[in-house]
């Protein structure tokens, strides 16, 4: 019987996804592993998927997307992110998720590396394995607040070095970078002709500075940026990001969009399209939810002696453990599933650099999160 491709095999799984998985199947667990919205999108938004199946909109739409919501996008980048581009620019996909294997499939080849935060989210470095790359981890430390050290970053690039991802804000830190960090990463992706692939996905999520789009600072076109409207909207499943280029891209993207997924449905992306137009109250609702659910949840930790990272922006409390987790993080999270009844993510799952660490996601009911906080082990 014939095998697989080697470098499949050799793809990394998600410690996030195996925590999920044993927890799903004991009853009554605390979930906090997963970052899912706790609300529901509203029923407007629901309403426009539900009418285009009514009306039997079921058919290939354009493979960048539907005019109204390319032009939805485009006028929210614009009064939201302070970019100006061109809805030729714009490429409604499957998610984030395939936003960002499109940016990376589009700039890396077989054998090229690609400098990945870590810790950071899970799919960059699956992706580079996916794709025949080799993803490089560039350690965010807490003696740094999780900030990048340039000079650290720069001395990892090699003439293989093809693409730096950014992710602000991060997930799983919680963590934001500022402008000046964001001209400096954009300086150094010049000084060595990189590709800067930005993850903004929890942008509209930041408990300080305002959200700054990377491609605001980019005067060459070599930012590509990803969106999503899973969180913002509580449209997880709904599965609707886009993937914004450098101009003078769409005969490229025509071909690679066709050959991936062709075209998004369309009733997700009239979803998408009203949540985009219509009333923003909602998203200030959930922001300041996620925000009390922080303020809370920080509370409890400081009371009991827990350290934590003091987190900037997406819905996420980056906790450290080392102090029960023994060295093995994935380990302590199973046996804390088992005996106390809550999941929560081993940060290791994100990288060598959140061993000792846990992700938390604050989405949830602020009973429950309380609750399954309150079971970690104080320090002695």
């Amino acid at each position: 019987m014939p095998e697989i491709a080697p470098h499949i095999a050799r793809m990394p799984g998600s410690g996030v996804r195996h925590i999920l998985e044993r927890a799903l199947r004991r009853p009554g667990t605390i979930i906090l592993a997963v970052g899912e919205p706790g609300e529901v999108a509203g029923e407007r938004i629901r309403d426009a998927a539900s009418q285009a199946w009514r009306e039997g909109a079921i058919r290939y739409t354009p493979n960048g997307g539907i005019p109204a919501l390319r032009e939805a996008i485009r006028d929210k980048l614009a009064r939201e992110n302070a970019l100006d581009v061109d809805v030729e620019q714009i490429w409604v996909t499957v998610g984030a998720t395939q936003a960002l294997h499109l940016a990376m499939a589009l700039t890396l080849s077989q054998g090229d590396e690609v400098l990945v935060p870590d810790p950071g989210y899970t799919t960059f470095t699956m992706n580079a394995h996916l794709l025949q790359a080799t993803p490089v981890p560039y350690p965010l430390r807490p003696e740094r607040a999780f900030q990048p050290d340039l000079a650290e970053l720069e001395s990892l690039v090699t003439p293989r070095t093809r693409a730096i991802i950014v992710n602000t804000p991060s997930n799983p830190l919680g963590s934001t970078f500022d402008r000046p960090t964001l001209e400096a990463l954009i300086g150094l992706a010049r000084r060595h002709d990189l590709w800067l692939i930005s993850d903004e996905v929890y942008e509209r999520f930041t408990w300080g500075e305002p959200h700054v789009s990377p491609a605001t600072l980019d005067d060459d076109g070599r930012v590509l940026s990803v969106f999503s409207m899973s969180k913002t909207y509580a449209m997880t499943g709904a599965r609707v990001g886009w993937l914004v280029t450098p101009p003078g891209w769409r005969q490229t993207m025509l071909r690679v969009q066709e050959s991936v997924v062709s075209c998004v449905d369309e009733p997700s992306q009239r979803a998408a399209a009203e949540a985009l137009i219509g009333d923003q109250a909602a998203v200030g609702h959930s922001a300041a939810h996620y925000r009390d659910n922080l303020a809370a949840a920080t509370a409890l930790l400081d009371d009991r002696g827990l350290r934590y990272l003091d987190p900037t922006g997406a819905f996420y409390l980056w906790i450290d453990v080392a102090h029960v987790s023994g060295g093995d993080v994935v380990a302590w999270c199973e046996r804390f599933l088992d005996e106390q009844g809550v999941a929560v993510a081993p940060g290791s799952a994100f990288g060598a650099s959140g061993e000792g660490w846990i992700r938390v996601c604050v989405a949830s009911d602020r009973d429950e999160l309380l609750d399954g906080l309150s079971r970690i082990p104080s320090p002695a």
